[in-house]
């Protein structure tokens, strides 16, 4: 499939909870391998994330514009049931928290995607430019492999990039975390999208780490729609940052033409689930703040 003719410029708000992770050890503090009881209280505590998600869709989030992101292993019959009511659907095909990607389910990918049919299948890479140029080249090899067979199918190609400062690159800043993410990470970013692109890597949406100026945010929609690649959209992710920097970069991107949604996952459902799971929330008390809170980024987006 040519680049042109990749891409998903619709407007998309994306509710992520395919954390795996984070919820075994941060949320129920447990270590794997997980027993079936264990893995069944994992996969409820996203069931109510996926309440919310319904309920901000019953309080007047558009369906057509609003979508899921969850994993197999905990949220299979989300997965299903969100397919069953025609909700976009994106479910991973990386290992979690790995530094380098690999596919879950090695070889094996392709029949779990088309297992679930979800609308989207998302990657996580971590990725710099100006860091290991091995690591980025294996890293670079697997994408294609993934990109080339998605490029035939029905299912669109959601590509999550981190960039994460090398520490040659924090050391010039003092290790100043702000400095790097307002004056390196924006060009990296747009550099690791270019190598990716020249690698044959080609997203259908670019989940973007968010951005403190509009002028970053239009240099990113540039090159993701280089060459002929009129339709790529991006959307921005929250990081698990608090809500008024999240408020902030999306406020920056809602105005650049081709940043199309976001996906902002712990910012929306953490607190609520932890209170919950300390017994200082009802679920019913969880389910309403999630709910408000997507709506809430829904509706500041739009607005802008």
């Amino acid at each position: 499939m040519p680049p042109g003719s990749r891409g998903y410029d619709r407007a998309l708000y994306i509710q992520p909870f395919d954390h795996r992770g984070s919820f075994q050890s941060g949320l129920f503090g447990w270590k794997p391998p997980l027993s079936d009881a264990q893995t069944a209280e994992i996969a409820g505590s996203k069931q109510i994330i996926y309440d919310g998600f319904q309920a901000a869709l019953a309080a007047g989030v558009p369906k057509d514009k609003a979508g899921i992101l969850v994993d197999e292993q905990f949220g299979a019959a989300i997965l299903r049931d969100a397919r069953a009511k025609g909700f976009v659907t994106a479910c991973p095909a990386e290992k979690s928290g790995q530094e380098e990607f690999g596919f879950e389910y090695g070889d094996d990918f392709a029949r779990h995607i088309e297992a679930f049919d979800p609308t989207f299948c998302k990657v996580l890479v971590r990725y710099n430019p100006e860091g290991d140029r091995a690591l980025n080249q294996r890293q670079a090899g697997h994408l294609k492999r993934l990109s080339d067979y998605l490029a035939g199918s029905p299912h669109r190609f959601m590509f999550e990039l981190l960039v994460p400062a090398t520490k040659p690159q924090l050391d010039k800043l003092k290790g100043d975390k702000k400095a790097y993410d307002l004056e390196l990470r924006p060009r990296l970013m747009v550099e690791a999208i270019g190598e990716l692109q020249a690698s044959g890597v080609e997203p259908d949406l670019w989940k973007i780490e968010g951005l403190d100026r509009r002028e970053d945010c239009q240099a990113i929609v540039r090159q993701a729609r280089i060459g002929g690649r009129d339709h790529v959209g991006c959307i921005v992710l929250g990081r698990g940052e608090n809500e008024a920097k999240v408020d902030e970069w999306l406020a920056v991107a809602a105005q650049v033409p081709g940043f199309v949604g976001f996906a902002v996952g712990r910012t929306v459902f953490w607190d609520p689930l932890v209170a919950w799971r300390a017994g200082k929330a009802t679920r019913e008390q969880a389910v309403a703040e999630i709910a408000g809170r997507y709506r809430k980024f829904v509706d500041l987006f739009e607005e802008r």
